[in-house]
Parts: structure tokens; sequence; C-alpha cells
């Protein structure tokens, strides 16, 4: 039951503004989620705290501690991104359309509607009003959409301004006919000094504004240089002696009085794109380069002042929504929304480092890999993808699919995957070479929606939506073998027993069958229900059926005498709505059902109980979160949040067509294009048992176990600590500290105990491990395989264990599997890395090395596991 939230899979990036911190760490929106990637490592986790709503903007601070979130609503979290955990929270007024930190970390610039406002910027310390509002500056004409702070700290400069503060007039750039996008400080390199702003607007201009320090005596007003009669785009810079107001520190120099120089307009730029409007810009003062990015999906690098173009590419055909630069500034990232694309791209090489596209449809069925290390999603948008679990990133994309996949499925060994779809083939993927090398149709065209395979691999079965018919074929020569018949609605569910090749089969007509499928018999048995049967799966051990139906139940039926062992009334556990997916657990204690809901429940299958209720999900900007509507935001037409009368993609040119196909759509989306519905629409555990992943709206939400500070309150009394443990270890008594450090259950002193044991005496201590710490110990080994070097001494641990406890394993092989697959994984990506280090060497070298001998090692635990 100790499950937490781990990752999110299949969406990379939905929307909003990117960061990259100290140079290799991107910062995404996913959702009201946050998602962090390693560029060094190609490692990405996603933040465990969530937002009220969909993320708008991000801000981190300089130091790459902080980070400010903001949703479309206006309520920020200020987390500490080396804890992640949440420091503070606050509510804006209106919705955040830019925020920024300063260079020095102390402020915040917070464009809240026509205002900009400056905020002290909280500390790690605990406080009654941790966040407090130094200055607000009015007299904008329109939102503000850019910030930007000059190098001290003192100034700031604001898109879309077009009226004067009333005590302190502040300098003013008028000229620009449409919306602002981007304003930067330019500065001296030696210096520091700012010389120069550069202004970007929405149509594709670029203006360059020169300072120099003139008479401030003689000043009045400030000069208003460019267009006076085109107010639609403006820009303003304010701060300098207001700085001493805010924080009391003292600034002096020329950067005091930029507000009062001389600023004129250098000249106007064009970026020429006349079909599109500019949507995304940065700046890098240290190269003094601009990236923009353009509706149509084209993107420019340009080297400034001379504006001179040093790229101009084009990514796909929908628009960029961010686009920023990296600390060194040799990285460009950009993202866009529509595709759920985020790509980081090195310019002078000219090589991405990263790039990632999530599903933008519905993911209708994954599948873990049977060594859990790899995931596998099919959806709505006819792609198939396969991830890394332990990265989380996509290293394969398949797009040979017409229609929606419906269902993925891995064969045994890793090296194949199965897919369904609506476009009425079955395909076969290559995970080697990454190719189609098999593709499985019928006489006339039909639509699958479940697949199943045996255990030998030599059978491959799909149940269809339109025909009612489950299609079977032979995996070696693609032939159709058969063709069962006998429901009479849409087979949905499909799966082969683990013991036997006996072949489930769930449908909307009520019923569940049993089909012989090596014998030909057709249906062997049929178990009526009195509502549709939604999906159905065979325990691990295949002594045991379980099947949901449309009334919210989940029915468990012995499979071989034909009896109706005990039903689990679940529709009260999700708020009156059904299951549409189930998944037994490892060893089959308990079972994971989702469905059209916010809640995956999980329940004691001997007990039929409730044990936990995962929400999957707090995000109010879907619908379906929300147990009780507001009724002062209801109207005639229903809910105000479903009304949409914007389609400000119409506006840039980009068309807003929505895709329905056979009833599949965007996530959720409905008629009236109001929000996604969240809902659950597969389930799978890993085969290891430590983690699950369910495909919801949200994405592939990755949950995983972590019981390394669990230990049994009997185990324990006044001797047993981890002064005792040491105090075993320096005296040589490693037996008992190996024990004592059991008994604790706490990992590190077991890993400690471990690594302190001699070679010579790994057998013996082995043999008197007692068998109830076995499983524990197995597991510790799992993690080590993956983090530490001694590898020669951890599979010597190993292969003692096996031996000492062959029989006891043999025995509770049920209960032990979660830990012997994760044991069985850890060495089986250690082969793999050997194979591939080993590859370019010849035999004489591998003897030499040694590495005959591990390889030797591997293979005999394999063998025994």
């Amino acid at each position: 039951m100790n499950y937490r939230f781990q990752n999110l899979l299949g969406a990379p990036y939905r929307g909003g503004n990117v960061v990259i911190t100290d140079d290799t760490q991107l910062i995404s929106p996913v959702g009201n989620r946050i998602s962090v990637t390693d560029l060094s490592k190609s490692q990405t986790l996603t933040l465990p705290f969530e937002s009220p709503n969909n993320v708008s903007r991000i801000a981190a601070s300089p130091s790459g501690d902080l980070l400010l979130s903001v949703d479309e609503t206006g309520r920020a979290l200020l987390a500490n991104l080396r804890r992640r955990a949440v420091l503070h929270r606050i509510t804006f007024k209106e919705p955040v359309s830019a925020v920024r930190f300063s260079p020095d970390g102390a402020l915040i610039a917070v464009g809240v509607g026509r205002l900009l406002q400056v905020w002290r910027c909280p500390g790690f310390k605990r406080e009654l009003f941790p966040f407090e509002l130094l200055k607000t500056y009015a007299g904008c004409g329109g939102a503000v959409m850019a910030i930007d702070w000059s190098p001290d700290s003192g100034y700031s400069v604001s898109g879309d301004w077009t009226g004067p503060e009333k005590k302190v007039k502040p300098f003013l750039f008028l000229g620009h006919r449409e919306t602002l996008v981007g304003a930067f400080f330019c500065t001296e390199k030696k210096s520091n000094r700012v010389v120069r702003v550069y202004t970007i607007s929405r149509d594709g201009a670029i203006f360059t504004w020169n300072y120099s320090i003139g008479d401030v005596s003689e000043i009045d007003d400030p000069p208003s240089p460019g267009t006076p009669e085109s107010k639609e785009g403006g820009l303003i810079i304010s701060g300098g002696k207001k700085r001493k107001e805010l924080d009391g520190s003292e600034r002096g120099g020329e950067e005091e009085l930029l507000h009062l120089g001389k600023w004129e307009l250098l000249k106007k730029d064009f970026f020429m794109q006349p079909s599109a409007k500019l949507t995304a810009c940065d700046y890098h003062r240290g190269l003094d380069m601009v990236v923009v990015g353009f509706s149509n999906g084209v993107f420019g690098l340009y080297q400034m002042p001379d504006f001179v173009c040093i790229h101009l590419l084009s990514i796909s055909k929908e628009k960029i929504t961010t686009a920023v630069f990296n600390g060194l500034g040799n990285w460009l990232t950009f993202g866009c929304a529509k595709l759920g694309q985020l790509l980081v791209w090195e310019w002078r090489s000219e090589s991405y480092v990263l790039k990632q596209q999530g599903h933008y449809f519905d993911v209708n069925s994954i599948a873990y890999s049977p060594d859990s290390q790899m995931l596998a999603t099919g959806a709505d948008d006819n792609k198939i993808k396969v991830w890394t679990v332990s990265s989380g990133s996509c290293f394969v994309t398949f797009s040979e699919h017409t229609n929606a996949v419906t269902a993925v499925h891995f064969m045994a060994g890793n090296h194949s995957l199965l897919s369904a779809s609506l476009d009425g083939t079955v395909r076969a993927w290559d995970l080697f070479r990454y190719r189609n090398f098999r593709t499985f149709t019928t006489p006339s065209s039909r639509q699958f929606v479940s697949l199943a395979s045996d255990q030998s691999g030599e059978v491959i079965c799909a149940g269809t939506l339109d025909s009612f018919e489950i299609f079977v074929w032979s995996m070696k020569t693609g032939r159709l073998l058969d063709v069962l018949s006998g429901h009479e609605g849409p087979v949905h569910g499909l799966m082969f027993s683990p013991t036997n090749a006996i072949l489930a089969s769930s449908s909307w007509d009520k019923t569940i069958k049993l089909w012989d499928v090596f014998e030909g018999k057709g249906a062997v048995e049929t178990f009526p229900h009195s509502h549709d049967v939604l999906t159905v799966v065979y325990r691990p051990d295949g002594k045991q059926l379980a099947c949901s139906t449309l009334d919210g139940q989940i029915h468990f039926w012995d499979p071989l005498d034909g009896v109706l062992m005990y039903t689990i009334e679940g529709r009260r556990d999700i708020a009156g709505k059904c299951f549409t997916t189930l998944c037994y657990s490892a060893d089959g204690s308990y079972i994971l059902a989702g469905g059209s809901s916010k809640y995956i429940c999980m329940y004691d299958v001997a007990d039929q109980v409730l044990l936990r209720r995962f929400q999957i999900t707090h995000n109010l900007s879907l619908d379906g979160v929300l147990d009780f509507l507001n009724s002062k935001k209801m109207t005639d037409a229903g809910p105000i949040d479903l009304i949409n009368d914007e389609d400000s993609d119409i506006e840039e040119g980009v068309d807003g067509q929505r895709r329905g196909d056979l009833g599949y759509d965007l996530p959720g989306a409905m008629p009236n294009r109001g929000r996604p519905v969240i809902r659950t629409k597969c389930l799978r555990i890993a085969p290891t048992g430590r983690c699950w992943a369910a495909a919801t709206t949200e994405g592939v939400l990755i949950y995983s176990i972590d019981d390394s500070f669990i230990f049994d309150p009997t185990d324990l009394d006044i001797d047993v600590t981890p002064e005792a443990v040491d105090e075993a270890l320096k005296n040589a008594q490693l037996q008992r500290a190996l024990l004592l450090s059991l008994r604790l259950n706490e990992e590190s002193l077991i890993k400690k105990c471990i690594l302190s044991v001699k070679l010579l005496d790994i057998p013996a201590v082995a043999a008197s491990i007692p068998v109830r710490y076995l499983q524990r110990l197995i597991e510790v080994f799992s993690d080590l395989l993956e983090n530490c070097p001694h590898l020669e001494f951890l599979l010597q641990w190993c292969q003692e264990l096996c031996k000492a406890h062959g029989n006891f394993i043999k025995q509770n092989s049920r209960g032990l599997l979660p830990s012997l697959r994760s044991l069985q994984k850890a060495i089986t990506r250690l082969h793999q890395d050997l194979a591939e280090t080993c590859m370019p060497f010849d035999e004489q070298k591998l003897l030499q090395a040694g590495h005959v001998f591990v390889n030797y090692k591997l293979h005999v635990i394999d063998h025994s596991i």
C-alpha cells in the first residue's frame, strides 16, 4: 500500500513557458505539475506537488534553489527545487501573464493584468506573511506580457505599457503596432552598463533603442520617440531611485538615471514572416543574440545589433509557444503545446540534445516489458511510444498505424511489441531494429479494441469493436488460424491464462467466455452477468478471474470450477461510476481498479475491502475533479467554465478544429469544446511489483513503492540500535551486524554490513540469514546492483544466496516473485551494459579483462532465479 507518485510520462510539455537552471536543468509545466529534465543525464522527473489549475507561468531564481509557478487563475506556489517541497503559497487577484526574479534573487516582478507588481522574495524560513508587496506600477493599457531586469536589479523593463506613473514618470517607448512579446536590456560586456533595449512585438518587429546619459536637470517629461499615433504596443522602464524606497539599498552611478537618460530609436527591423505571428522570444545578454518562434512552427536565431540571421528553420506546422536560451547560450529550447513537443537544440553543431514529444490525444493502453525497464503506450494520435521507466524518456515512436491504437502488449523476452488499432491491423514491432516486421490483417476490415498472446508467443488474438469476433493468428507465419464467434457485443477484454492456453474474453453482451484456442473447441464455458462486462483479467497464478461490470461491481470467478467466488461493490468508492480497467498485484493479493473517475481504488481480494484510494489529480482545469459545483458559476447554458467564446487559434491562423474519429477525441473533449474529463483508461503493474502505471487524462502516471523505512516493531528490543550494528562491525561480528541491520530495516545500515563482509566469508554469512529476511535482502541487492561498482562481489553474494536458500525460493516463489523480478531486472541491465561495452574487443582481450567470468555469473544467477 506504500505507493507514492513518482513520475509522469507521455506528456513532457503542454503549454506555458520553460526555464533552464544550472545550464542543464530544464523545467517545464505539464498540466498542473512541473517536470524537471536533466539534459546531461537525459533523465526526467515530475515534482510531487500540484497546482490547483494548469500552470501558465514559471520562474526560477538565479541560484536555481527557488521555483515560482503560477496557474491560470493566479494561484502561485513557491517551491524549494532542491528538496522538491512547497514553501509558500499566494493568490494574485488576476491571472498572471509574466513573472521574473531579479538577478540578485531578492525581488520578483509579476505582471498581474495591467499592473506591474514588485514583491520581496521570501526566504526558506517560516514566516507569517512571506510575500511582501513592495511597489505597484500602474498606468498600463494592456496586460504586461514581458519583463526583464537590469543587471544590478535596480530597473525593470515591462512590455505593453501606454501610460506613465503618477509620481515619477518612467520612460515610455512607443511605436509598436501590436502587443509586445519581449523586452530586454542589452549591456556592455566589460562595464555591464545598460546601452540598449530591444523590444519585440507580435507582428514580427524588433526595435533597437539606444541609451545615452543626458542632462538630468533639463529633463522635465520623458520624451516619447517613435510613432505617437500608434499606441497599441509600448514599453516602460521603471525602478532606479525607487529601488532605494523598496529595500533601502543604495544604488550609485549612471545606472540610477536610466529612466531619466536620453533614449532614442536607433532602428527598426522585421523578421519577415508575413503569414505568421511571433509567439515566443528570448535574448541572451552575453552573446547578444535573439531567438524567436512563430505560429507556423518556424524559429530564427539572430545576432544583434546588426540583425544577422544565423539560423532560420522549421520545427513543425504548429505554433511555437516557448523559446529560451540556456545559461551558456549554446542550447536553444523550444516547446509546442499543441503537439506536446519539447526540443533542445545545440545551434553551433546543429544537433538535438533532447527531442521529446508526448501523445496529444488520449493514451488508450499501456504495457510493461517483462523486465519492467520499458513501458509502451498506444494512443488516439495513431502512435506507439516506448519509454524508459527509470529515465522517463521516450526512445522510439512507431507511427505506421492510420487510426487510434487501442491495445499494446509486450512479448516474452523484451524484444518485440504487439499493437492493435482501429485501422483493422495488428502489428508486431522489433525493438532491436525499430521496425514493423509483421502485420496481421483480416479478410474484411475490422476495428480491433483488445489484444492478447499466449505464454509461448505463438498465438496472437485480437477482439473487435464492430463484428464482435475474436481473430487468431500464428506469430511465425502471420496466417489467420481461426475466428472465434459467439459474442453479441464489442469484445473489450482479452487475456490468456498465465498457466494454460485458455483465453478469457469479456464483452458488452454481459458475458465472459473461456476459449480453448489450441484445441479448437470454441467457447468451453460462459459466465453470465446482469450488466455489460467492461474488462477481464487473470490473477498471476491463473486460479482466479476478475471482471468489472457497468453497475460498478467487480466479480471474482474460479475459472476451474466455474463458480462466482465473491463480489466487490465499488460504485460508492468512485462516486457512482464504473471501473473500466483492472490490474492484479504481482502476488495476486490485491487488485487495482480505475475508470471514469478521479480515483483509482486498491482492494484486498481475500477480504473484499478497500485498502486505499488514489486521487490521480487535483487539477481543477479538468472536469470531474470537483465533487460539488459552485452554484454561483452556473448559467442557463451550463457551467460558466465550459463556455468558450474565444478562439485564439483562428486569430493566429491555426486550424482550431479538433479531431473526431469514431468517438475518439481529445482527452475527454466534449462537443462544446469544454474542459477535458478526468478518467483512467488503463492500469498495469510492473512484473517486479515495485511500481504501477495508469493511463489517465493527465498522461501516464507512475506510482512506486518505498518500503525502505518500514520495520516490524516485534523485531526491535532495547539492544537493537544503529550503535549496536557499528559495534558488531568493529568487533568483526559480521553475521550479528547484518542480522541487527535487517531487524532495523534501515537500508543504509544493511548495505554497509553487506559491503563489510569479506569475499571468502560470503557463503557462511549467506547461509546464516533467516528466511524471513530473505525478501528484504534480495531487494537491497537489486538496488546495489544498479548503483554500486563492486559487481563481482555482489554477484558472488547473489549466487551464494541462491545456493543456500534455493529450496525456500522455489517453495515460496509466489511471495518472492516481485523481489526476484527486481533482481532479475538489475542483472539483465548489467548484462546488456557489459555486452555493449565489450562488443568492440576480441575474445583474447575479454579473457584478460575477466569479462567472461562476470558474464558467466550473470547467466548462472539469472538461471537460478
